[in-house]
């Protein structure tokens, strides 16, 4: 258990789950948080990460930073979500490890699982088969930061843990119609088209001003250069949403709406990160009966490390393969994508048409995670899908007003 007083490193702080888990730590008295934003610190740059770490000594690090998006945004920057994720983690566990970091909890996500494994999907599924092509190059980055997490506790004793959650959603959420996930994209939307029903122009306004659009490539060659926002001509606007599907009363959404996913509130997610953060330790998931003296010694500097010995390789023969020591967080349900849609449908209160396009990718036809191990550690899920969808839609409105 970290002592209240823990120096906690929070990568991420400003996103979805990172600023859940700030949240989540100073309401349990952990007040010794440091963050730093993007524009503050580059997590790609690797000497700007080594001078971090050599100045602010962390006691504990939560890597939630993450370059993210929906299919849209990963079918568009396949390059940029593999390269950007790898250097993240890469620089921030490295450096976690040459300045002695006590604990670090690396969140990736279950895109790691092949597109056709068995449901619900257990930790041990992992590299069994082919991945979901339209994210894979994400997949493989988690999956190597959960491979390094594991492969550093194993040569060099560190206490790294790996949580793949499910499907996000909630406060601080991304509603950008760039690159947001599944319910934000799907709740701005049905909003917007909403709006412009009811030729509401001063809300359609409002909501283009606090998130702007700043055009792919195919949609600057339709309505020019430069963001589309709240200041901009309505022809000009309506384009821009139209080009998302987004019209008034209709809204265009991607494929059959035939797949399961399975959604996961934030706050949730926040309080199951922390609750592994402190109470969770490598030993406990690979089972204490392995994890004897022999396999780990104590270093001189207070850390723990192998058998005493600096930088031997790989694990000892008597304990067999270690391998999926990540965890699954989320909560062991599943809702259709078509369902979800009329979910939000009804909470926002659309009385339009939903268009399903089929000619678009549909992605992983089914998404539910085992979440038994995480059980067995002694957490389980709050917030149920229909309660969520509500708090979302209040959050974002409210959002609109600040």
């Amino acid at each position: 258990m970290l002592e209240k007083t823990a120096k906690i490193y929070v990568a991420g702080h400003n996103g979805l789950v990172g600023s859940a888990i700030c949240e989540n730590l100073l309401q349990r008295g952990y007040t010794n948080l440091v963050k730093r934003s993007h524009q503050e610190l580059d997590l790609t740059d690797q000497y700007a990460v080594e001078h971090f770490f050599e100045e602010e000594r962390p006691d504990a690090v939560v890597l939630a930073a993450a370059f993210v998006g929906g299919i849209m945004a990963n079918s568009i920057y396949r390059a940029d979500f593999i390269m950007q994720n790898m250097k993240m983690q890469c620089n921030v566990i490295s450096s976690a490890y040459s300045y002695k970091v006590q604990k670090l909890l690396f969140l990736g996500s279950t895109c790691i699982y092949p597109k056709n494994a068995p449901q619900p999907m257990k930790e041990n599924c992992l590299l069994t088969s082919p991945l979901e092509y339209t994210n894979e190059e994400y997949a493989i980055a988690k999956i190597a930061g959960l491979k390094m997490c594991e492969s550093y506790n194993l040569q060099y004793g560190t206490n790294y843990i790996a949580v793949m959650p499910t499907n996000l959603y909630g406060p601080n959420d991304n509603f950008h119609l760039e690159n947001s996930h599944v319910m934000p994209a799907m709740m701005r939307k049905i909003y917007l088209a909403r709006l412009i029903h009811d030729n509401d122009w001063d809300a359609i306004r409002a909501d283009m001003n606090k998130r702007p659009i700043n055009p792919t490539d195919n949609l600057r060659a339709q309505i020019g250069e430069g963001k589309v926002d709240g200041e901009d001509s309505k022809e000009r606007i309506l384009q821009a949403l139209a080009f998302y599907g987004i019209e008034g009363n209709r809204v265009t959404l991607w494929g059959n709406g035939s797949p399961l996913r399975e959604f996961l509130w934030s706050e949730d997610m926040a309080d199951a990160s922390v609750h592994v953060l402190l109470n969770v330790d490598f030993k406990d998931i690979i089972g204490v009966e392995k994890y004897s003296s022999v396999f780990y010694g104590t270093r001189t500097d207070g850390a723990v490390n192998r058998d005493n010995s600096e930088g031997r390789g790989g694990a000892i023969p008597d304990l067999g393969e270690i391998r999926n020591c990540h965890i699954n967080i989320g909560t062991g349900k599943e809702i259709t994508i078509r369902s979800l849609a009329d979910l939000i449908v009804h909470t926002v209160g659309f009385q339009g048409e939903i268009v399903w396009d089929e000619t678009k990718p549909n992605g992983t036809p089914r998404k539910l995670i085992d979440v038994d191990k995480l059980h067995s550690l002694g957490w389980t899920h709050r917030v149920e899908i229909e309660e969520g969808v509500r708090r979302l839609y209040r959050w974002y409105k409210e959002s609109l007003e600040h």
